[in-house]
């Protein structure tokens, strides 16, 4: 029985093995030459400007919780359509209370304005 796990092992152990090795090869081989440009905070190429303590707007916790309600559905989505026919009505009457449960998150969040983009 162990031996079927055997390749998976061997593959963990070397993926985890080269990641470290080139994890201490750039470490030891890497130039350190530090710059006050290197030093500066990185913001898509723009020069930083005020403190990194700004509030952000409610819209963007509203599109990260819009992606992550509709992602998570997908994810589970998936595997349950495949398997349908061999899952019986059962799983399709839970998979109903889910996507019943999601629209509930959805309607919440359009009477919220989470879609208005303007």
């Amino acid at each position: 029985m162990i031996e079927t796990y055997v390749p998976l092992i061997v593959m963990l152990v070397v993926g985890f093995g080269v990641g470290f090795l080139f994890m201490l090869l750039s470490e030891w081989l890497g130039a350190r030459r530090t710059t006050d440009g290197k030093q500066t905070t990185y913001e898509s190429g723009m020069i930083p400007r005020g403190t990194a303590r700004d509030r952000f707007s409610i819209k963007f916790y509203m599109v990260a919780m819009s992606f992550i309600v509709f992602d998570i559905e997908v994810v589970f989505m998936y595997p349950w359509a495949v398997q349908l026919g061999t899952l019986g009505m059962t799983a399709f009457w839970t998979m109903f209370v889910f996507v019943l449960i999601l629209f509930v998150g959805y309607f919440y969040e359009y009477k919220k304005g989470g879609f208005e983009w303007d």
